[in-house]
Order: C-alpha cells, then structure tokens, then sequence
C-alpha cells in the first residue's frame, strides 16, 4: 500500500459527493434576504427559497417517491419551475422537466419511458398533459400549479403545489446523494425521427458545469438573470444551479416576447440572459425599433446554430455583450466557450464578430474538446481547413441514454462522446462547426456548407431569418435550397438573393431556389431543418439547371 493511502482515507470530514445542492444551502444562509425569483410583480428571497424547496422534498418523500423515482414536470419558466431544480434531487428523485411544446403523444411517450411516478402540471398547460395521461401506460399522481399569472384550469390532480408545500416540513434538510453518480436529471433529445431518447445526468456533472457558467462568463456576484431560455432545455443550461452558486436574481416570464422581455431588461436592471440565435435576433430588432441602447452592455450567452458575423455585429450596436457558446443535451447545455483575447478588441468590428462566432474552446470543467476523424478517431490537423467530428470527454459528459444501451455505446466509441457536428480545427486550437453532418450538402460530389451559405444570406439587409437545406437536383443530386423570412419593413426577391450570394460565394454554393415565409422553429428557437428539407423536397420545382 502507497504511503499516501495507508490511514488517508475518504471519510466525512474530507469528503462529500459533489451536488449543486449545496450551492442553494450555502446562498440561503449568507444572503437569505437577496431576491431569488421575480415573477408577475412579486418577489421571493433565497431564504424563503430554501424553505419552500424543503417542504416539497418532504411532502415528495411523504408521498412515495425514492431514490430515482422520476419526477415529471410540464411548466414554463416560472419560480415553481425554478424550485423543481433543487426540491426533485432533495427528495432523492430525478426531474424530468419536459417540453412544454410538445404534442400529447410525444409527452405520453416520455411518461411511460421514463417510468414516472409524480407528474407536476402548470395550469396552462393543463389540456396537453391531459391528453398524454388519456394516452400513458403510466399512471403517475398529478399535482397542479395554481399560478395567477397562468389562465385557470380544471385540476387533474387531488392535490396543487402550494397546498403541499403550507403542509411541507420547512426544516426537512433533504438528501445530498450518498454518490455523486447518483442521477438527478432526466432530459429528452428532440426527436425528429422516431422517439426521443432520454439523456441522463449526475450530481457531479451538474454541480461542475453550473460553475462551469459562472466561470466562463465571467459572472460577479449576485447578477440579475431574465429567463428566456427555457428551463426545460438541459435544464436551463445548469443555470437555475449557476445563479444559486451566485446568489443571483432570476427574472422569471412564461413566454418569450420581444416587447415583454424589453421592459423586464429595463424595469429589473437585468444584466445577464441566455438564447439561441434567434432570440438575439428578435431582441436586437425590438432594441432598434426602440432606439434603445444598453448601458452598461447587456450579457447574453448565445448557442445552438453559429450566430451570423452580421447578427452579431448588429447586436453588439445596441448594446450586447456576446459570449458565444456551445454544446448539446448529452454535455449538460454549453460545455465550450469562445473565450475573448482582449488583443481582439483592436481589430474591425467585421472581424471580431467573425471570430466571435466560433464556438471555440472547452469550459474549464471539460476534461477535453476535439476534431476528430470519425472512422480513426485521429485528431484531424489544425489547420481551420480539415473537416472532422467534434468530440467530448470529461466528467460533464452524460450517464447515457436511458434504456438505450446500443445508442449509449455507440455515442461513446472510442473513448469519446460523438457529437455529429462537422467542424475545423483552427490553428489557435479554436473549434468552428461547418455543419450538422446530416446538413452538409453534396453537390456534384463537392461539400457545400449551409452555415456558410446562410451567412452569405444574411449579409443582405433584407434578410431576417435565414435556413439553408438541401433540395433535390436532377443534374447535381441536391442543391442549396434557401427559406427566407423578412427582416420589418424590407422586402427582395429569389432573383437578387441568388445574385447576392454568387458576389460573395462560388457558384456552386449558392442557393438554386429561394422561398419566402415563416419559418418552422422548436421551443428553443432552433429552426427545424427537417420540416425544411421535407418541404424543399415535397415543393413543386425540382431545379433542373
């Protein structure tokens, strides 16, 4: 035996498993009188936080549920919702916090795959989760969210939310797992083919990547957080456990609206929020239209698709301090970061919104992020040219799929978590995805980018909101097919858009269709390439040129 082991075990004293947990108990006794929630007008201190997450844990335990019992949650981004995060995993429970957009039988599939024994409903949502209970195997206990911002509803259940927690024991001090491997969240993929598949998180991972937020973004105490990302999509990203960690303010509003979430930056002094893209689109749109400036600058952490260098460079006119971010459900939310060098700040504005829209290095609390070959699992050059499959590894990486252990083993082949994102590897070690692998468009045997494409899109002022699929070609296989919806007030046509792109791109490149309207988007905001390439597929005018 090591002369480093013999008597130097782990014991209580020296060692606790790691769970965010803690990071709720320690804010509630150092600054129980800080606001933790905003909502409707009303406010909620951390104190009062804690004691209302204790008494729904023990009202939890007094109701059945055990360790890895999964708990159901249907609710927009509310103070209730924000509590789930601590009170579920203090009842030994995991929380399964479920897409408020989707259809009765996408969410009567997670209730029976997920075995859940508690479903919590929010009134307005009332109606869908009826529909799915009509259609489950499972027959879960149901309590309701009275909210009195929420339209009323009939209840489903005997029992609401507040009832239980003025029955709660307010003292219960919940249970900190014996293991931080222990889950404590269970989160499902969009499934845009077939059934989604249950993502699975631990204590660990969600206690590092909570502090991974913080540190990456550079958080100081007690920020003011508006909830525009939805609290059902990887958890918040860990943010309901970052701004606890912080002892921070969360501004909470059940929708996303662009004038609603205007006022509350400016009625609650917000300085920090999260969102795809688009909402940093909609919201740069709502400020110009305002003539709003803010100062000091406003920090949005935005992920999902690259955000375009001429969204990013219109933003950070109005007052948005962008950090870029990246990552899927598998790795907790963001799990990589475009980390600013200050030497950046001197070059155009044009060049920095270019560098900005990498997605960059690894939080600090991932082991490693790499481009990798997919058949050798080499790293591929760093050269920014060399196209190869972005990877993961480290202890912000999931359990697995629930129940699915032939997609768990091959998600991890090799040592890695294969994400399916195309990218190069620059030579300052920065990572810049080209595309989704089943986004690459082949064309005539060469490989067309739909980011680049859509970048070029976006350069010309009349463009919104751009989308780039492939669509059947009789002479090349397939071509750029673009969807386009109009900034305000402006307006173009196919003709000077396809024009448009073959000034900045190859000929090949450029879109052989264009095609104005709405675009389909999910509840996050991501744009739903697969309800795009079924209708440039099924959309009369097959290019023949």
């Amino acid at each position: 035996m090591s002369i480093f082991e013999e008597g130097l075990g782990q014991r209580p004293a020296n060692y606790v498993p790691l769970s965010p947990l803690s990071l709720l108990r320690r804010t509630a006794a150092v600054y129980p009188q800080r606001i933790a929630t905003v909502y409707g007008g009303a406010t909620t201190t951390w104190g009062t936080t804690l004691s209302r997450v204790n008494a729904f844990a023990h009202q939890l335990r007094s109701l059945g549920v055990r360790r890895d019992d999964t708990v159901a949650v249907l609710a927009p981004n509310t103070p209730a919702a924000l509590e789930m995060a601590f009170s579920v995993p203090a009842a030994g429970a995991v929380l399964n916090m479920i897409n408020t957009r989707l259809d009765a039988a996408a969410i009567g599939f997670i209730l029976d795959h997920s075995e859940t024994k508690v479903f919590i409903v929010d009134a307005e949502l009332a109606p869908a989760a009826r529909a799915a209970l009509a259609l489950a195997k499972v027959k879960p206990m149901v309590i309701d969210i009275e909210d009195g911002v929420a339209p009323d509803a009939p209840r489903l259940g005997k029992l609401t939310y507040e009832e239980l927690i003025d029955a709660g024991d307010s003292g219960f001090s919940g249970l900190l797992p014996d293991d931080e491997w222990q889950a404590i969240a269970l989160n499902y993929t969009s499934g845009t083919t077939g059934n989604p598949k249950g993502v699975v998180y631990h204590h660990r991972g969600a206690y590092l990547n909570a502090l991974g937020n913080g540190l990456e973004w550079n958080l100081p105490k007690h920020p003011v957080y508006l909830w525009t990302l939805p609290m059902f999509h990887c958890n918040g990203w860990c943010f309901p456990w970052t701004m606890a960690a912080y002892a921070g303010t969360n501004v909470c509003i059940r929708a996303v609206n662009a004038p609603l979430i205007l006022d509350h930056l400016e009625t609650w002094s917000v300085t920090h929020l999260s969102g795809a893209p688009i909402v940093l689109n909609m919201l740069t749109t709502e400020a110009e239209s305002r003539g709003r400036q803010f100062e000091p600058a406003l920090s949005m952490t935005v992920a999902g698709a690259a955000p375009p260098a001429a969204i990013l460079a219109r933003a950070a006119a109005v007052g948005f301090n962008i950090t870029h971010v990246y990552g899927l459900t598998e790795v907790y939310g963001p799990t990589a970061v475009c980390a600013w060098h200050d030497e950046w700040n001197t070059h155009p504005p044009a060049e920095q919104a270019k560098l900005k829209a990498r997605q960059g290095v690894n939080y600090a609390v991932l082991e490693e992020l790499s481009v990798r070959d997919p058949e050798t699992l080499e790293p591929v050059p760093r050269d920014g040219e060399t196209l190869g499959e972005i990877m993961f590894r480290g202890n912000v990486v999931m359990k697995g799929y629930l129940k699915n252990p032939a997609a768990t083993e091959a998600a991890f082949g090799g040592g890695h978590f294969h994400s399916g994102d195309l990218a190069v590897w620059h030579t300052d070690g920065y990572v810049e995805i080209k595309d989704r692998s089943k986004d690459i468009i082949i064309s005539g045997g060469e490989n067309i980018s739909s980011i680049e494409v859509e970048a070029a899109l976006y350069q010309h002022p009349a463009v919104g909101t751009a989308a780039v699929v492939a669509a059947e070609h009789e002479k090349w296989g397939e071509t750029p097919c673009a969807f386009i919806e109009l900034a305000a007030g402006r307006n173009t046509t196919e003709a000077e858009l396809i024009n448009h792109c073959r000034g900045l791109l190859a000929r090949f490149k450029c879109p052989t269709r264009v095609i104005f309207g709405e675009l389909p988007k999910t509840s996050t905001g991501k744009i739903q390439k697969f309800e795009l390439r079924r209708r440039a597929n099924s959309t009369p005018g097959m290019a023949k040129g």
